[in-house]
């Protein structure tokens, strides 16, 4: 399914549907490649976003104004916008607390994971692929579940972040 170039993504209040429940965008999240310290090592990494505001124009490779580093494993054509279910967020928040990486037991901002949509709508259970959301200027099919890479371990501050996300089933799905 081709997304069409002049396409555009709001945060409103109701936009998608599939046969399961309506999916609604919390958070529109878009970042910048920039420098991610993962050890004694210093990395280009695309995965820090944070919210922003208004309409964003949705092409085939993702998000005006977001920036993807490597193609072959998050972005590109298969991968362009990523969609993370905020249910997750107390999750993690009790994870890291538990592993005391939460000095203060802080709210996680929406766009932590690194994700571009943070929604209130279908868990990772309850797509599959081929879904598709109708939006009200364009269509995105799922395309398959994140499938972490380090660098999520550096945002989250511990070692296992990856391996725990992969194996509770709390990954989010990529749509394109």
């Amino acid at each position: 399914l081709a997304v069409p170039r002049r396409a555009l993504l709001y945060r409103a209040p109701v936009v998608a549907a599939l046969r399961h429940r309506p999916m609604h965008i919390e958070s529109l999240n878009i970042g910048t490649a920039r420098r991610l310290r993962v050890g004694e090592r210093s990395v280009l990494s695309g995965i820090g976003k944070a919210p922003v505001d208004g309409v964003l124009a949705v092409g085939a490779l993702g998000l005006a104004g977001d920036g993807q580093v490597d193609l072959s494993v998050h972005g590109g054509l298969q991968k362009a916008v990523y969609a993370y279910p905020a249910a997750h967020y107390a999750f993690w928040q009790a994870e890291r607390r538990a592993r005391g990486v939460s000095l203060f037991d802080e709210a996680l901002p929406p766009g932590f994971v690194g994700e571009n949509l943070t929604v209130d709508g279908p868990l990772e259970h309850e797509v599959y692929v081929g879904d598709r959301f109708h939006f009200p200027d364009c269509v995105l099919r799922v395309t398959g579940p994140r499938e972490p890479c380090y660098k999520l371990n550096a945002v989250m501050g511990f070692a296992q972040a990856g391996r725990t996300m992969a194996q509770t089933g709390r990954c989010g799905y990529y749509l394109a």
